[in-house]
């Protein structure tokens, strides 16, 4: 499937940021909350739009990522915190960023071949990453990323579903206990 305009356009301009910066991590992270503030207020604020346009900007950034060369678990991790930094500072709500982002991390890498299952893990460390510097509650946002990224990934394939569960309740890095409250 191919990229949105929107989508390509923010692969490019990752892409760019990161042979300009040469530091993955920070130019992720930046360029891609850069890319949903202006991709928002583009569309003039919070609307029905903002799906379509954060899961965008998301999925552009994880082909970048591909294109880099750089790894999809730490790059979904950077994009997923860019992006639900950038919607909730444009005033989405913490929840609905989570949701958005995570959907388009995992969607993305289901359409760019990547794994999947290590970038769900990714995009949910993103996500609390997110909400622990933006002083909210990581233990929400954990439960609404990790039901998130269960619900993408099975849309993608029940097998695809399977291994993300598997990925996450393996993952040392997510609150385990949040994990396995949410998947059973």
């Amino acid at each position: 499937m191919a990229l949105s305009q929107l989508a390509e356009n923010t692969k490019n301009t990752i892409v760019a940021a990161i042979k300009d910066v040469g530091e993955i991590a920070t130019a992720l992270q930046d360029a891609v909350k850069d890319n949903v503030i202006t991709a928002l207020k583009g569309v003039g604020g919070i609307t029905t739009t903002t799906t379509g346009v954060i899961s965008d900007v998301v999925q552009g950034a994880i082909a970048a990522a591909s294109q880099v060369g750089t790894g999809f678990s730490q790059a979904a991790k950077n994009i997923v915190s860019g992006a639900v930094k950038g919607a909730y500072e444009v005033g989405d709500t913490l929840v609905d960023a989570v949701q958005k982002a995570v959907s388009g991390a995992v969607k993305g890498a289901g359409e760019m071949g990547g794994d999947v299952a290590e970038v769900a893990v990714g995009a949910v460390e993103g996500a609390i990453e997110a909400a622990g510097s933006l002083g909210t509650s990581t233990q929400e946002v954990a439960k609404e990323a990790v039901q998130t990224a269960v619900k993408a990934a099975d849309e993608i394939g029940t097998d695809v579903g399977q291994s993300v569960r598997k990925a996450l309740l393996a993952a040392a890095s997510l609150p385990a206990d949040i994990v396995k409250s949410v998947l059973g």
